[in-house]
Parts: C-alpha cells; sequence; structure tokens
C-alpha cells in the first residue's frame, strides 16, 4: 500500500480543519484548548484510504504565533493542501506557509478554494489567478490539482479526495537507516511512554532498540502503531506511534530525534546551502532560530563567501550544543517568529578545513558530486579518509560509497575498513617499512602487526604494500610473517624463543610488557605470544600476573630473599618491601601474590607470614 502524508497549510480560519473533518470525519481540534480558541493549536492527525493507498493528514495551525508548530509539521509532508478562503483569497499566513513548502522543496500542492458556496464564479476566477501568479515565483513547487469546495457540498469534498488518493507516491531519497523526529510524547497508564512523529528514514520492528543521541538513552520498542492500529514494523513516511521502554523519568520532549545507535555524530557546526525567502536577505554573524524536523533550537549564521548579508550561498551554522544532522537535511531560518529563509544541510560533520577548501568541497556536495567530493577529502585527509559515516555525511550506503570510490583514480579502496587512501600513502609505507628492516634485519612481521604500529594505516593497505616488496625480493613470506629476504633463519620458532629469553633474562626481576618486548624485537605479537607461551611450558619462564613474566632462575632468587626478610621481619607486605627493592607497586603486588602459592605462606590482609 501506499503511504503518502499530505499537510494542511494556509491562514487561520480558512477552514482547514473543517475540511479535514469532512473527508475524514475526524475533529482534529481535540485539545480543551484548541475547542475554547477555535483554532489548532497543536498537530492533529487524521487519514482517508482506499484499497492501494493511505493519505494521512497532518492539520497544522495557521495562526501567526503558532508557526512553529506547522514548521514542525511541514518536515514530514510528502505533499501539501494549501487552503485558501474564497472570500478573502491569500493572505499573509498563506503566502508564508507556502514559502515553508517552497523552502522544504514539497513538490506536489493541491489548492483548496474552500467556502466557494459564498463567492460568485467570478471571484473564483480571480483567486484563482492570482494564486497561480503567486506560485509561479517559487521555484521548487508545483500545483498537482486546483480543487474548489464547499464543505456543505458533499460531491466538491469527494472530487477532492479522489485527487488526494491519485497523488504519486513521494521517490524519498533513503540511506535505510532510521530516524525520527519526537513531534509528541505522553504517558499512558499501564503503558508507559509514547511519542508520536513520521519516519523520516529506514524501518523500525516491536523489539527493535533505538537510541536518543542528544540524551545518549537508548530504548526498546514495547509497542507500534500507524493510524491507531498495532503494526509488527513501520517504514518511511508512516505516522507512527512508538512505545518506548527505557529508563528516562521525564517524557521524550518534542524535537528529540530517535534512530540506530552509533550512526549519527553530533557536532556544534555544520555547513550547509542556505536561501533566503520573499524579499528577505540573510545577514552575516546573526543568531537565528533553526527548525529542523520538530527541533527548534538556535545557531549562528556565518556566510563562507565575502559578504555581509546575501539571498542564497554557503554558510556555517554554529549550534550551542551538538546537533544530530545528515546530508541534505532541509531547515528552517526565522528571527522573531518571521521566516527568512532555509536551506539544506551539505557537510553535518565538522571538517577544519580553510574556507576556500571549504568551499570547494560544498559545492561538490550541492550537486551530490560524490566523486568531487570524495577526491577532495581524500587529498586532504593525507593518511586516510574513512567512509564509516557515509550515511550521514553523504546519505550514501557503505556499499554506495565504496562503489565511488572505486572510480577514482589514484587511491587505494580498503573495502573492509571502509577508508579511502592516496595513492601515495603506499611510497610513504614502504619507505617505513623498509627502514624497519634495515634498522633490523631480524625483524618478522605481519600487516597486523605493522598496523598497531602504524595505528592510522589498516593491515589491508600495508598487506598490499608488504606483497609488493616481496615480489622485489626485499621480503620473503613465511609461515604467516615477512622477514628480510637476504637473512637465513633456520627455525624461527627457536630464534623468536631465544630473543624473548635474552630480553627476560636482562631485565632480572623487573621484566618488561610482552608487547613492549615484540615492539622492541620488530616481531609480531601472536608469533611473540606462542614462542612465550612456549618458554612458559619449558619453565624457562613464570607468568606472575597478567603482563609479567618473569625469568625463572630470577624469580627464584627474589623469593629467597622475601623468605629471608619474613624470617627476618616477621611478615611482608607492600610498604616493607619498598625498603628492600627500588621497584614499582606492580611487580611487588606480583611477586608478594606468587607468595601464596606455598604452603608454608599465609596471608592475612595485605600481608605474609611464614
Amino acid at each position: 500500500m501506499k503511504h503518502i502524508i499530505v499537510g494542511t497549510a494556509g491562514h487561520v480560519d480558512h477552514g482547514k480543519t473543517a475540511l479535514i473533518e469532512a473527508l475524514t470525519g475526524f475533529a482534529g481540534d481535540s485539545l480543551a484548548e484548541e475547542k475554547r480558541r477555535g483554532i489548532t493549536i497543536d498537530l492533529s492527525f487524521s487519514h482517508i484510504k482506499n484499497s492501494d493507498t493511505n493519505v494521512a493528514f497532518i492539520d497544522v495551525p495557521g495562526h501567526e504565533k503558532l508557526l512553529k508548530n506547522m514548521i514542525a509539521g511541514a518536515f514530514g509532508f510528502d505533499a501539501s493542501m494549501v487552503v485558501v478562503d474564497a472570500n478573502e483569497g491569500l493572505m499573509p499566513q498563506s503566502k508564508e506557509h507556502l514559502d515553508i513548502l517552497n523552502l522544504l522543496r514539497v513538490k506536489n500542492i493541491i489548492i483548496v478554494l474552500t467556502k466557494c458556496d459564498l463567492v460568485n464564479d467570478e471571484i473564483i476566477q480571480e483567486r484563482e489567478k492570482e494564486i497561480k501568479e503567486h506560485i509561479k515565483s517559487l521555484e521548487n513547487i508545483e500545483i498537482y490539482d486546483f480543487c474548489k469546495v464547499s464543505i456543505y457540498d458533499k460531491d466538491s469534498v469527494q472530487k477532492l479526495k479522489k485527487v488526494l488518493l491519485s497523488l504519486p507516491l513521494t521517490q524519498r531519497k533513503s540511506n535505510g537507516f532510521f530516524r525520527y523526529y519526537v513531534d509528541r510524547s505522553f504517558s499512558l497508564s499501564g503503558v508507559g511512554q509514547v511519542v508520536t512523529g513520521t519516519l523520516l528514514d529506514g524501518e523500525i520492528k516491536v523489539g527493535d532498540k533505538i537510541f536518543a543521541p542528544e540524551i545518549g538513552s537508548e530504548f526498546k520498542i514495547k509497542n507500534l502503531q500507524v493510524h491507531d492500529r498495532d503494526v509488527g514494523s513501520a517504514s518511511i513516511s508512516q505516522r507512527t506511534a512508538i512505545n518506548l521502554q527505557g529508563s528516562t523519568k521525564k517524557p521524550l520532549k518534542r524535537g528529540t530525534l530517535l534512530c540506530k545507535k552509533g550512526f549519527i555524530k553530533g557536532f556544534n557546526s555544520v555547513d550547509v546551502f542556505l536561501q533566503s525567502s520573499s524579499d528577505n536577505t540573510i545577514k552575516h554573524n546573526t543568531t537565528l532560530q533553526v527548525f529542523i524536523g520538530t527541533k527548534q533550537t538556535e545557531a549562528k549564521v556565518l556566510l563562507l563567501e565575502e559578504t555581509k548579508s546575501a539571498k542564497e550561498g554557503f554558510a556555517t551554522l554554529h549550534f550551542k550544543q551538538k546537533i544530530f544532522l545528515v546530508h541534505n537535511e532541509p531547515f528552517i531560518l526565522a528571527n522573531a517568529g518571521r521566516i527568512l529563509g532555509g536551506g539544506k544541510v551539505l557537510n553535518p560533520i565538522n571538517d577544519p578545513l580553510k574556507k576556500r577548501k571549504k568551499l570547494d568541497l560544498l559545492t561538490a556536495l550541492k550537486e551530490d558530486d560524490f566523486k568531487s567530493a570524495f577526491s577532495f577529502l581524500c587529498s586532504i585527509h593525507k593518511r586516510g579518509f574513512g567512509l564509516i559515516s557515509s550515511n550521514q555525511r553523504f546519505g550514501l550506503s557503505h556499499d554506495d560509497a565504496i562503489a565511488f570510490a572505486k572510480t577514482l583514480d589514484n587511491v587505494f579502496v580498503d573495502d573492509k575498513n571502509l577508508v579511502i587512501y592516496p595513492i601515495g600513502i603506499k611510497d610513504e609505507l614502504e619507505n617505513l617499512i623498509k627502514k624497519i628492516y634495515q634498522k633490523n634485519s631480524y625483524a618478522l612481521l605481519s600487516a597486523n602487526s605493522l598496523s598497531l604500529k602504524l595505528k592510522w594505516a589498516s593491515a589491508n593497505l600495508l598487506q598490499d604494500v608488504l606483497n609488493k616488496l616481496c615480489k622485489e625480493n626485499f621480503l620473503a613470506y613465511e609461515n604467516g610473517i615477512y622477514k628480510n629476504a637476504n637473512i637465513v633463519i633456520k627455525n624461527i620458532d627457536l630464534h623468536l624463543q631465544e630473543k624473548i629469553y635474552k630480553i627476560l633474562s636482562k631485565s632480572d626481576i623487573t621484566p618488561d610488557a610482552p608487547y613492549n618486548i615484540y615492539d622492541n624485537l620488530d616481531i609480531d605479537r601472536k608469533m611473540g605470544d606462542n614462542a612465550l607461551k612456549k618458554l612458559t611450558r619449558a619453565k624457562k619462564v613464570v607468568r606472575l600476573a597478567h603482563n609479567i613474566f618473569v625469568e625463572t632462575n630470577a624469580l627464584s632468587q627474589i623469593i629467597s630473599k622475601l623468605r629471608e626478610i619474613m624470617t627476618r621481619e616477621g611478615g611482608v607486605d607492600v610498604a616493607s618491601l619498598k625498603k628492600h627493592f627500588n621497584i614499582s607497586r606492580k611487580y611487588l603486588v606480583a611477586y608478594l601474590d606468587y607468595l601464596d602459592n606455598f604452603d608454608d605462606v599465609k596471608k592475612e590482609n595485605n600481608r605474609r607470614y611464614l
């Protein structure tokens, strides 16, 4: 079934709510205050459907003082039903609502001329002409149909219903991960916390865990409802109520973002393309209200092109708190409750770039020219540009991001680790690896062990470089590791055991941690661990603690000294041993714990006695 979200728009008292009731039988103004004042204060929801299409209505307020609620609803629209009183024609709020729809690129607009029973045909024609003329000035929207209606004329209402059910399905670009802004939140006795909103992307199922990144809380979905019916799952463009199981004491606020954990990072600034509405201009370095989804916040607007004000252009929005946005997400800018303009997020991830370079990147992102954007980002991230955040940064799945990356020239693409490297980095790595083997002819390394030394380089990239050095006969591959091709080692296992044993013998009672020994020897950690295990089984070394392996003779000598001290002083603990041994506490604790293996040693509190 097609699911379409249609939002009402228009001036106060032009008949939006009455029209929705005529279409659906649902009186949207259900709140006591709405009934008392006779206007729609908050977002109201209802729907109509036939065998293959469900049209859900978001009936938003027309009063100018409640503009923020209209904007909150408009972010979820697939299409809009703009209601105009045939008596009054376009009024200030009608035009402002049309500006918002234009800024949010709600393309399909159904103009509904209401109260047509109260005017003659000549006035209706004048209204139609003025409305169509006004909409010509708005580049992002177009009239899908023009309907003349009276709620007392059932035929006109039925015709409008047919038009609504014929609306095409909006092809929303999806990157497949769940995003949802809360528009209402409340608690029900015996049920718990419930939130309502529109799925902007992705799908959720009962039992899924979802995350509110702004407050760092995770919830489990106990139940889902779409149009008052329990469902097992909900997907993009569906009005959905979610029953949450979680630990927050207060209901989630309107504007809270819900998503899957780990997909979206927060930043205090984002780069955008903005566009003013009507005759407005947007000034540099001003603080404005920002509306995103159902969220309302403030941001300082910094124009990136050399100008004090602009009708449109690139800018950076600076927020007082971290904000969690995605590429191409729309927003509205306002000042003192009046709409100034809006735009779309281009780069939701803060890259520390100089202005000129940032403008080059934003130009590519504005046109969704990802090939150029990838090339640019790869050129400035000399040691690898990660695609793990491609969903947020570009609105691309990992597979799509990798596909774009593979169209680039002069790069190495690590599919597994989602990193693009400029091809020149291979020369740098080759030189670094050669220096290791030239300094230590007996180095025995793997791609994984090298990636621990060179944390910015992935194992796949290093593997590629190591294979090249093998082809050039600089290195030889043997038993899973790479060694100097000009060095003969008859038995690598014995060779490693001898090297490690020699170091442990020299270090006496204060041995280095194994990984430090491996790094000093330039040997693979896995092979080092195996060699150390064999030394332990041969009883040449003893493991005292997780990272402490001591040579057997050195251990015997210090245990003998500890016994002498216990005999002479009546017992030992860490404090008393510090007078005898100038070694760190971690070694003293390890040796004292080792004493517990002997039957003639007893422990009371942290002191040992014979």
